[in-house]
Formats: C-alpha cells, structure tokens, sequence
C-alpha cells in the first residue's frame, strides 16, 4: 500500500525537469485528454547502447545510463535472476499545481512520482490507474533499465590438460564450460503491474588458439573431460590440436582465449519483447604452453 509522502520542493523541482521525458510517450496528453494506453510492441530494445565491462562481467549500457555498474543476480553457478521495483509516491493538490498538472487527475488516476532502480535515474511524475496500480509507463521504458542492470558474467573455462600444464602437439586441447556455471542470467523490474525482464543465455563456445591460428566453434558448454577414461573413449567437438609447439611465442606459450557467446532478448508485460543482442562474446584469456613431448592429459 502506497503511503502518501512528503514531497520537499528540490524533488518537486527534479520531477518537473523530468516530466517531459516521462510524458513524452504515452502520456503525454494524459493531463488534457485522460489517460493513456501504453501500446504493446514487439521491438528490439538496442539503440544507443553498448557492451562495457564491469566487476565480474559484461553490462549493456545504454545511453541514458552512468558507467557504474548494476548488481549482479543471484543464484547458484554463473547464472541467476533478481527483481527491482520502481517507487510510486502520489503527489498532493499543491504539489500538482506547483508542475501545473491537471487538477484533479484525469478520472480513475492519480498523479504520482516514480522512481526507478539503476543508473538511468528514470523518474518523474506519472498518471497511476487507480484501479489497478498501473502507472502510465511502457515495459519498453522498464526494459531500458533491467537491460543497463542486466550483468552478463565472464564464466570461467576448463581444459585438459589443465591450465599451467603442457599441452602436446598432435594431442587435442579440450575446453568447456563447467555445467554449473553454464545457465542464463536475468534482471526484472516492476512499476506496480508493468513489468519487464532483460535475459542473457549462453549459446556456444569458441577457442581463439593465438599466434595467429584460426579457433574452432561448438554448440553449447562442451563436454569435460574424464581423467578416469582414455581419451580414445572419448569424443568432443571443442578441442583444438597444435600443430607446432608454443616456443618463440610471447612468454613460450600461445595467447589463447575462451569466448561464451550470448544472446540477450526482453520480455515484459502485456506479451511485449524483443531481441537485444545476437552472439555477444565474453572472453577469457589464458596462456597455453604446448610441447613436443609426450605430455599427461588430465582435468582440470
């Protein structure tokens, strides 16, 4: 339940600047010609944004966005989920005069501040349905802010043989995505009944060998290997084999990396959503001495 706030003239004075851009989309002519209907799209949710890194991941960033990051989800491996909401706060008689809004509200409505989680300071003053709580806010516009809080994690790869051993020309290379860290990750935000949800989903894996080498590709996680069993029982389609050893490369070994790609879609209220982003890589690098001895293959 909504409690009935105090609101300070340097607030009032905030929300005035930002009432344009709140009732510049649906509800801009909800003072003089009542309420608005948000209508629902099934639009991508990418212009002028960017991939930045962040403290333990990716973040998209979008232009109405600071550089700091969001908190990451919650949950178990490398994915997880969590939900923010925004805050309603009705506005009183004198208030609404002082913005030089409608008084009273256009019927069924109350005008009332809101306040968004995230770095986009999304607020305001909007028109709240006082019948269902719904203010006159798109999932378009809650999707702005899941997808800037939205932290995509650079999971960590295995190999065999482990990293820090030396790898054997003529022998594969295995790299894989431990299961538990192999799972999307997703952020939601709510404006009363308006709500959407920003997920990112790991797809595939690639191995970029270094030295100049062309990598290989392969569908989802990859599988680990099993140090009990011989590699000729054995079957992966994310390995690598080195043809020559890594002697004369920077430091004696090959700057090779792991890339998880990911897709990042939307979803929100009212069967809204859309795709975000297509193949997005995160990698990880590491350094790979190979041999051209015998070497031991084992797991990680």
């Amino acid at each position: 339940m909504r409690s009935l706030a105090r609101v300070t003239r340097g607030s009032v004075l905030a929300a005035a600047v930002l009432l344009a851009a709140v009732l510049a989309g649906p509800a801009a002519s909800a003072a003089t010609a009542g309420p608005a209907r948000p209508a629902v799209a099934q639009a991508p949710v990418s212009g002028g944004c960017s991939f930045q890194p962040v403290n333990g991941g990716w973040q998209w960033v979008c232009t109405n966005t600071t550089s700091s990051p969001g908190s990451p989800g919650t949950g178990g491996g490398g994915g997880g989920s969590s939900t923010s909401a925004c805050t309603l706060t009705p506005l009183s008689q004198t208030q609404a005069a002082f913005l030089g809004l409608q008084w009273p509200a256009p019927k069924g409505h109350t005008w009332e501040t809101i306040t968004c989680p995230g770095n986009q300071r999304f607020g305001g003053v909007t028109l709240v349905s006082n019948a269902t709580g719904a203010p006159a806010v798109t999932p378009q516009q809650l999707a702005q802010i899941a997808i800037g809080e939205l932290i995509i994690p650079t999971l960590e790869p295995a190999t065999a043989p482990p990293r820090g051993k030396d790898g054997l020309v003529g022998l594969p290379e295995w790299f894989w995505i431990p299961a538990n860290e192999w799972a999307p990750v997703s952020k939601t935000v709510t404006a009363g009944p308006v709500w959407a949800r920003a997920t990112a989903t790991p797809v595939k894996i690639a191995l970029s060998p270094g030295g100049g080498l062309s990598g290989v590709t392969c569908a989802g996680p990859g599988t680990a290997y099993q140090p009990s069993q011989p590699l000729s029982a054995q079957h992966t389609e994310c390995s690598y084999t080195y043809t020559q050893p890594s002697a004369g490369q920077p430091n004696n070994m090959y700057a090779a990396s792991v890339i998880v790609f990911w897709n990042v879609s939307w979803v929100g209220s009212g069967g809204s959503g859309g795709a975000v982003a297509t193949g997005r890589p995160v990698s990880t690098p590491m350094s790979l001495p190979i041999a051209a001895g015998e070497a031991l293959v084992t797991s990680k």
